[in-house]
């Protein structure tokens, strides 16, 4: 029983992240969640709740692959952009997740777990600063503010009609705007 309860909530936080991504949380459906999960509207309620809570587990979720896809080296910021807009790159879903929860859910408090990872963050930028690796002409909280975001610049903001996006390219851009930030 517990195996096919697991099975079903995965199928549910798949299908459920998928249309989050594409709607946010005041355009995702239930309906097409259970669908898609193939499952009915019932247990999504019973193992999630509501579907703002549901949406707040997908992004704890995604939010806890990250941290250990791509784990910070602050002995190399820039290589950490890079490594952070490939991952980016390869699951676009993760960046329209954090924008609709920014558009949807500014008000809220972030998940603990968002907390914990950026606290981790800036604590080992703030000892590599301490250390003399990293320069410490920006505070550490928005240097590593500042890198983060700059792994999010994947996509142009004001895209030229016809005209292709050379990601190789745009990473280097990226990763050499780290570097400017950081005087490497």
């Amino acid at each position: 029983m517990a195996r096919n309860a697991d099975e079903t909530r995965r199928k549910i936080l798949e299908a459920a992240t998928e249309e989050f991504a594409e709607y946010g949380i005041a355009g995702a459906r239930v309906d097409r969640i259970t669908k898609n999960a193939g499952v009915n509207n019932a247990l999504l309620y019973r193992y999630f709740g509501s579907k703002v809570d549901l949406f707040d587990i997908v992004y704890s979720r995604l939010v806890t692959e990250i941290v250990d896809a791509v784990p910070i080296d602050a002995a190399d910021l820039p290589g950490y952009v890079g490594r952070l807009y490939d991952y980016y790159e390869a699951r676009p879903q993760v960046v329209r997740l954090s924008a609709w929860r920014q558009l949807e859910r500014p008000e809220h408090a972030l998940p603990q777990v968002v907390h914990e990872a950026q606290k981790d963050k800036v604590e080992q930028v703030a000892k590599a600063q301490r250390d003399g690796t990293v320069s410490a002409a920006l505070p550490a909280q928005e240097l590593c503010d500042l890198m983060i975001l700059l792994s999010l610049s994947n996509t142009p903001l004001i895209p030229v009609v016809g005209s292709d996006i050379d990601r190789e390219r745009r990473r280097a851009t990226v990763v050499a705007t780290a570097e400017a930030v950081l005087g490497t």
